[in-house]
């Protein structure tokens, strides 16, 4: 069962690719996270191997120097393909992988007011039953135009139980007799 939700990255097909080797290499996430802190930390480099002027093999110059040595063949091999461009999303792609592995569900609840402790924790525990998780992310946005009550994402599943929604069901109820 897949436990993805509307807030993961919409990552082209070739980045999911990747992200999924990087997965399959069972490299430490350590490394994969140290890697993935360079790229956000100097974003100069993805435009160095962006770059066609620069050789191939200055730019593995620099993968040897700045990377972990778990993420250089990866890294290498992206580079040789041309696609360093895709970074962010083959990052986003293996952290989908590590989630879906360790059973975590990310879900975006939108409200007009945040929960408390108490009706927060009645929420993770309603997903961890119903998506088999083992530990619920949370992420809290809030829309006054709700009116009230909240929407709630978690996987393909969208549970409307806004004021905003009523009304609207309400009025598709009543225009269609």
């Amino acid at each position: 069962m897949t436990m993805q939700t509307d807030k993961e990255i919409r990552c082209p097909a070739p980045a999911v690719t990747y992200g999924k080797v990087l997965f399959g290499m069972e490299c430490p996430c350590e490394s994969v996270e140290k890697a993935e802190e360079i790229f956000r930390e100097v974003p100069q480099l993805l435009e160095l191997f962006r770059n066609p002027v620069v050789p191939v093999k200055e730019k593995y110059a620099v993968i040897d120097r700045v990377f972990p040595e778990e993420m250089r063949n990866f890294l290498k091999t992206v580079c040789k393909n041309h696609r360093m461009d895709l970074m962010p999303e083959i990052f986003a792609a293996y952290r989908q992988c590590m989630d879906e592995k360790n059973r975590i569900l990310h879900a975006v609840l939108t409200c007009t007011t945040p929960p408390d402790g108490e009706q927060m924790q009645g929420l993770e525990a309603f997903l961890r039953r119903k998506y088999g998780a083992e530990e619920v992310r949370i992420e809290v946005r809030r829309d006054d135009s709700l009116l009230g009550g909240f929407i709630l994402r978690a996987g393909s599943d969208e549970y409307d139980r806004s004021i905003r929604g009523g009304l609207d069901r309400l009025a598709q109820t009543l225009g269609a007799k």
